[in-house]
Order: structure tokens, then C-alpha cells, then sequence
């Protein structure tokens, strides 16, 4: 390791970076840590009495000048592309008041917030398209479109998850087009999105695309003509096959993970196509099964429109790229007919979206139609670098994430039912991946299934729902498998309820231990508890036995290793099963993945005959 030192004098500000005393005119020096594995530096006082790490926050990072010229050669050609395109430059506020980015329907991601000595509170931007329409309704009211906007600008966004890696400062390319309607309009955004990324260097990308019309007209009109869309779908946000699924059994008064729920008055024809457009993708023919769900219904809306931009795109060469794919039409209060996302084989998450949002600017003021995309130039760039690196998607082997302990036999046994070969994977060895024609097993723990998806060091995986709400990752549920049933609980040592209530009344808070504090915020939160959770590893019934804690949430099963140690349970958190998942960009980028949730779905519901 080398160490190089900067010396500088220490004044006002220094003092306030290393949080130490540190008397004026005294020098300061940056010691930088050459090493390229730990890459950091600290600023020191001669003394070593004023020390700070000199480390990004986590999340942003600097761009050291190689990469730096890249990436203004892209930004360059993608604006020249906009354009010549018509695409006038703007720029907005980096922050903006609160109220502004809740008004437009939606809150992009998560943003940083703050007070300002007002009292008002703002947002740093997370997204740029909420910023340009209440421009469009405020000081542009009265100028005639067509307008068409572009812009490159950086977005903020605090991360999802403590325990994953999530850049929290992005660059946003993209293009607002004000003004214009109809499938030409349409055609134009979606085209152009895909000349920019071309140009960004990602040439291997999937379009998948739909309308939210037909889903906004079905959740329209599932209840009493008199009252609109019923109550039980307000949860939904997007239509991913298992969420659906969930909802649709909850609108049917049927148990969800054995709960039993309000019905919500929702029309059975209705629903159950709800659940199946979710389950609609590919070219033409899944537009023709789409019209021939919704037809019967009245629930066409917007389709006619969808087929003919599909159309327009088959004309301007893009016939190949596209994928018609219902699962993607989230957002439908923000989005308002065409939706799309651009995935790339090599990454775990997309790399840009748009859609049509015709409302949305009504929400500032007047209506006025709009359509737009956004691509992170990061997730362009880490994508053509892998292009280059890496051999075609479709001609590696399928990477299947497969958990370790007690759901492995089972997990073997629905990939060999699918058709798959399993050789070698249930005696590994110290193997950590087992390679068979056409598919890598790669062997971990069931808590780590979703982050090796999520990241795109998995194609898809198996893991039990529990770990998949743990984790919290980016991950898209395909199919429920059945196996590995567990039960979520509550539970106490016998007789302490009342005395924990009355130290609840007097404190305003429970001590609850757990190997899972997402699952258990999540449910405390849904009750409207107040809870401290201690976070233990192993042996979660000592919580309560030596008195550190009040109460455990843990998986029991029979009940046995509670009724043992003397606890009792007092609620139900849920049940969960093994589940099949996929990243959401090599889901819609291989075939394969589609077509071994396909199998893994009739498999399960055989065995359940």
C-alpha cells in the first residue's frame, strides 16, 4: 500500500469535516490509501489528533476523467439525436417542493427530503417528468404545442434497502413530448427511446410494452356500475402474476395465505381476467389473446391505439426488439394508455421506461396530453460494457439461484419435474455451482437467493416467500410452488400479556426479537405498534426466558420448540411458501425463464390435483 499526503491549512471548515478540535493555521493532511481494494483516504491533523475519512456517501462516487469523457461523448450524440428530433433543451430545479411531486399521481422512487428554514418541504428531484409538467401547467399554460423537451440531468433517490447496493445519484436522459396523441405520437417516443440507447452503446435490448387502458377499464368496471372500481384493488400497483393473483383471490373472498379477506364486491368475469392478462406476452399473438379476453367484457379501451404504434414499430424495424407484455403496465394512476421499459439480458434491472400520461399535467392545471422516457445513462453504459464482455444471452447456460437446508430436496425435485437436468445437484460436495447442459445451479443460502437475482448473478431462483419479503429485493414472483410451507407468529412467555400491555401503556413501545425485522416492522406497522426490534441470529425463545425482550416472531411449525420453552402465541403474522422468481430484465429478455415458470406452474398444479 502507498500513502500519499496533501497538506493544507486547517481552517473553519476542515474543522467542521474531521468534527474535532482543531486549532486554526494547525495542518491538515489527506492521507489517501493507494490500495485498490480499499480506495480510501482521511483528512488528519499533523498531530493525528482531527481525523475524517474522506469517503463518498454511500451511493454517489466520483467519475474519474476516462470515464468521465464517455460519458459526456454519449450525452452529447443523445442530445444531438433529440435534437434533430425537434427536442428542445430545459433544465429544472434540483429541488422541489413536496406537494408538487405527490400532486402529479405519483412519487418516483424515494426521494431525499428535507425542511428548509421555512418550514416548507422539499425533495431533492428523483425524476424529472413531474418537474417539466407542472411547468407545462404553470408557466407555459398558454403556449400552443406541440412542445417537445430533452434533458440530461442528475436525479437523487434514497435507497429501498439498507443491506443492497443502490446508487442514490443518477444521470436521467430522456424527452417529454407535450401535446400530441394517437399511435404516430406514440411510435415516435418509443422509437427514439431505442435510437438513444443504441447510441449510448446497449445495441441488446428487449421493448417490452402494453397499454394500462385495459387494465384501468377492467378494475373500472369489476364493480357496480353506480360505485366504480371496488376497494379491494386499491392495493395493486403492478400486475406481476403472483401480486395479482393475491389480490384477485382477496376480491373473491377466497384465504390468502391463509387469512381469510373481505370480498369487495368485484365482478368474477372481471377478475379472473384480470389475473389472466398478466399472464399475456409475446408478439401479435398475445394482442389478439388480450382482445379476444376483454372483448366479451367491453373492456377493449385503448387497444386498437396499442395495435397500431405495435404496428408503426414493425414498419420502423423494431419488430424484434418488441415484446408485448401485459405484466408491465404498472402505475396505471400515473400512466395513462402506451407503457414501456427497455431490459437489457446482462443487468438485473431496466434500463429506462416512458409511457403515455395524458392526466398527469392536469394535476398542476389544465389537462394536456404527454408521452415521454427516461433512461439511466449508468445502467446504459454498465450494460453495453457487459455486451462486450459477455456471450449472447441465449447462448449461455440458464443460471438458476438454488437454496441451501431444508427446501433444497424439494426445490430439486420441481426443477427435474419442470424437465430440467438436476445431475449432481443433490450431492454437491463443496461445489458451489453444478453445471448441466444448457443450465448452472448456483448453490446459496435461501436468505441470498434474492440478492443474487436482483443483482443479475442469477438468471432466477427459489426461495421461500419469507426471504423474498426480507430481502425486499427488485425481484418478480412467477410462481407459488407449494412446498415448504411455514407459519409467521407472535409469541410470548405464558402469562406475561398482561404485564407487557401495561408496559406498553406506560412506555409506548414492545421489545420484539427476530431473525426477521423487515417482516416483523412490516406487521407491527400494519397493527399500529409501536415495537424495538432486537435482531438475534439464532435462538430467538431466550428473548423473552431471561426477560431481554417481550416477544418473539419466528416460523414454528407444529409449535413443539414454543410449547417446550413455555412461550404461547398471540398472533399470526402469515404463512409463506416456496416461491420461483426472476429478475425483472431476464425475465422478459429469455424465453427460457418464461417457459420454465410456465412448466414449474403446471407441475405444481398437477401434484395439487
Amino acid at each position: 500500500m502507498t500513502i500519499s499526503v496533501i497538506e493544507g491549512a486547517c481552517d473553519e471548515t476542515s474543522q467542521a469535516m474531521a468534527s474535532a478540535a482543531c486549532e486554526p493555521g494547525r495542518k491538515l493532511r489527506l492521507m489517501h490509501a493507494g490500495s485498490q481494494v480499499l480506495g480510501r483516504s482521511r483528512v488528519v491533523c499533523a498531530s493525528e489528533e482531527c481525523a475524517l475519512n474522506a469517503v463518498t456517501p454511500s451511493g454517489f462516487r466520483d467519475v474519474l476523467s476516462e470515464e468521465a469523457r464517455v460519458r459526456e461523448a454519449i450525452t452529447r450524440a443523445v442530445a444531438d439525436l433529440f435534437a434533430s428530433r425537434g427536442y428542445v433543451p430545459i433544465e429544472t430545479p434540483t429541488l422541489e417542493v413536496m406537494d408538487v411531486l405527490r400532486a402529479g399521481g405519483r412519487v418516483p422512487a424515494t426521494p431525499f427530503k428535507f425542511f428548509d428554514s421555512r418550514g416548507d418541504l422539499l425533495a431533492m428531484r428523483p425524476d424529472v417528468t413531474l418537474q417539466i409538467a407542472r411547468m407545462c401547467a404553470t408557466r407555459l399554460a398558454g403556449v400552443p404545442g406541440p412542445l417537445r423537451f430533452r434533458y440530461t440531468q442528475r436525479v437523487f433517490r434514497e435507497a429501498e434497502t439498507e443491506n443492497q447496493v443502490q446508487a442514490r445519484e443518477l444521470t436521467q436522459c430522456g424527452v417529454e413530448c407535450i401535446g400530441e396523441v394517437g399511435p404516430a405520437a406514440d411510435a415516435e417516443i418509443v422509437a427514439l427511446f431505442a435510437e438513444a440507447l443504441r447510441l449510448a452503446g446497449a445495441t441488446q435490448f428487449v421493448l417490452a410494452m402494453a397499454t394500462v387502458g385495459v387494465l384501468r377499464a377492467l378494475l373500472e368496471r369489476s364493480g357496480p356500475p353506480s360505485r366504480g372500481r371496488p376497494r379491494c384493488w386499491m392495493p395493486i400497483t403492478a400486475p406481476t402474476s403472483l401480486a395479482l393473483d393475491r389480490l384477485c383471490d382477496a376480491a373473491m373472498g377466497r384465504a390468502v395465505e391463509g387469512e381469510a379477506v373481505d370480498a369487495g364486491a368485484a365482478a368474477p368475469a372481471y377478475t379472473e381476467a384480470i389475473r389472466q392478462l398478466a399472464r399475456i406476452r409475446g408478439a401479435q399473438d398475445a394482442i389478439d389473446a388480450v382482445r379476444a379476453l376483454v372483448t366479451p367484457l367491453g373492456c377493449v379501451a385503448d387497444l386498437d391505439d396499442f395495435q397500431a404504434t405495435y404496428d408503426l414499430l414493425g414498419e420502423a424495424g423494431l419488430a424484434d426488439s418488441v415484446l408485448v407484455d401485459f405484466s408491465v403496465a404498472s402505475s396505471f394512476n400515473y400512466y395513462t394508455g402506451l407503457v414501456f421499459e427497455a431490459c437489457s439480458p446482462y443487468l438485473g434491472s431496466p434500463l429506462g421506461s416512458g409511457g403515455r400520461y395524458d392526466r398527469m399535467i392536469g394535476a398542476f392545471g389544465a389537462d394536456r396530453p404527454a408521452a415521454g422516457f427516461a433512461f439511466s445513462l449508468e445502467q446504459a453504459m454498465a450494460a453495453a460494457s457487459a455486451e462486450v464482455d459477455a456471450a449472447p444471452a441465449d447462448a449461455r447456460p440458464l443460471r438458476i439461484a438454488v437454496p441451501k437446508g431444508s427446501l433444497n430436496a424439494e426445490a430439486i425435485a420441481c426443477l427435474e419435474e419442470a424437465g430440467l437436468d438436476v445431475t449432481g445437484l443433490a450431492n454437491p460436495g463443496r461445489a458451489l455451482v453444478i453445471s448441466n447442459p444448457g443450465v448452472d445451479y448456483i448453490i446459496v443460502r435461501p436468505s441470498d437467493a434474492p440478492v443474487f437475482v436482483a443483482l443479475g448473478a442469477a438468471d432466477c431462483g427459489i426461495c421461500g416467500k419469507d426471504s423474498l419479503l426480507e430481502v425486499g429485493a427488485a425481484v418478480e414472483e412467477l410462481v407459488d410452488l407449494r412446498f415448504g410451507g411455514c407459519r409467521f407468529v407472535v409469541a410470548e412467555s405464558a402469562g406475561t400479556s398482561a404485564a407487557i400491555e401495561e408496559r406498553y401503556r406506560k412506555l409506548g413501545s414492545i421489545r420484539i426479537a427476530t431473525k426477521y425485522p423487515s417482516i416483523t416492522r412490516a406487521h407491527f406497522a400494519r397493527t399500529g405498534t409501536q415495537v424495538e426490534i432486537v435482531y438475534l441470529h439464532g435462538n430467538i425463545e431466550l428473548g423473552p426466558i431471561v426477560g431481554m425482550t417481550d416477544r418473539i416472531v419466528d416460523i414454528t411449525a407444529t409449535g413443539t420448540t414454543l410449547r417446550e420453552n413455555n412461550l404461547v402465541i398471540v398472533d399470526d403474522v402469515m404463512e409463506c411458501t416456496a416461491r420461483f422468481f426472476a429478475g425483472p430484465a431476464a425475465y422478459r429478455c429469455d424465453a427460457r425463464i418464461r417457459d420454465l415458470a410456465d412448466r414449474l406452474a403446471a407441475a405444481t398444479a398437477k401434484k395439487g390435483e
